[in-house]
């Protein structure tokens, strides 16, 4: 993902004008695995600002409120770009199951793609899901986003330094321990 963002910044920063901006990507995978460090590495590697849209704040009892409320946020990123969008457990807010609210939810959906088809402003989505099985499948329509990662456990190695960031955080040396131990007794875990 890094290096993926890495050599698309300049089609984002305009220092390469005969690319395509990037659109945005997908972050598919176990809960407490860095998708949420991975859209603020996003935004950090850019080099422009995070906002974060929280699907639960946008919606409303009133009749139109939730639709009014998720326009006026993605032009609030608008003006503010060039900026990363990170809208953070996707399918708690456009969930393809139910159907029992009324219609709000197909309209926010409704809304939400046609604003990523058409936007002309840099504002980079990085959306984040825990569960795809509950995503619409016009979300995942080729194009919606430019790729789609999966972010799963650790791996030892990655566990070990995990431990070791940990341990050094809180000035404890980490060769008092040892970290191989500890990652292969940690195997299943997330890094939370």
């Amino acid at each position: 993902l890094r290096h993926w963002l890495t050599s698309r910044k300049p089609a984002f920063d305009g220092k390469a004008p005969e690319l395509d901006p990037p659109k945005g990507v997908l972050l598919l995978g176990v809960q407490g695995c860095g998708k949420s460090l991975a859209a603020r590495a996003a935004a950090g590697i850019f080099g422009v600002p995070l906002l974060r849209l929280d699907f639960a704040a946008l919606y409303s009892k009133w009749h139109g409120e939730s639709e009014k409320n998720l326009r006026e946020s993605l032009e609030a990123a608008e003006a503010l770009s060039p900026c990363v969008l990170w809208i953070d457990e996707i399918e708690k807010g456009l969930a393809s199951g139910g159907g029992d609210d009324g219609g709000v939810s197909r309209r926010v959906l409704g809304y939400l793609l046609t604003w990523m088809e058409e936007r002309k402003t840099k504002v980079f989505i990085v959306a984040t899901a825990n569960a795809v099985n509950e995503l619409p499948a016009e979300l995942l329509r080729k194009g919606r986003f430019d790729e789609i990662f999966f972010v799963d456990l650790p791996r030892p190695e990655v566990r070990a330094a995990i431990f070791a960031m940990h341990l050094k955080k809180r000035k404890i040396a980490a060769e008092s321990f040892d970290l191989n131990a500890l990652a292969a007794a940690s195997d299943g875990f997330s890094g939370a």
